[in-house]
């Protein structure tokens, strides 16, 4: 399975993104729901407050060939800088929305 994963723009300058890629290496955390072997497509963030831009970029990592969205423990956890997305709920809703029932939706990813 192809993966895309969205992140929080304000946690950029904090992490790198390194658990994101060892829990789907690994196939732990959310990633371990799902079948198969597993395939980073994208790596993008949400484009900032409030998540604006994360139907854009979804549907450009679905172009790209994901058939799975997870979003970034970062939004819905706040690691590591402990402020969870004020916005997380309306955004993943608006992505899911928006790439339809055929593309999973992990909402995160460790």
């Amino acid at each position: 399975m192809k993966i895309g994963i969205i992140r929080c723009r304000e946690t950029e300058n904090y992490c790198p993104g390194t658990t994101d890629f060892k829990s789907l290496k690994i196939k732990s955390g959310s990633f371990s729901t799902l079948e198969g072997e597993l395939e980073l497509v994208g790596f993008v963030s949400c484009g900032g407050c409030p998540g604006k831009d994360a139907v854009l970029r979804a549907k450009e990592l679905v172009r790209r060939g994901a058939e799975c969205i997870a979003f970034a423990s970062c939004i819905k956890k706040g690691v590591p800088i402990g402020f969870p997305c004020p916005n997380a709920d309306h955004m993943i809703e608006a992505v899911r929305k928006a790439v339809g029932a055929q593309v999973k939706i992990l909402e995160t990813t460790h």
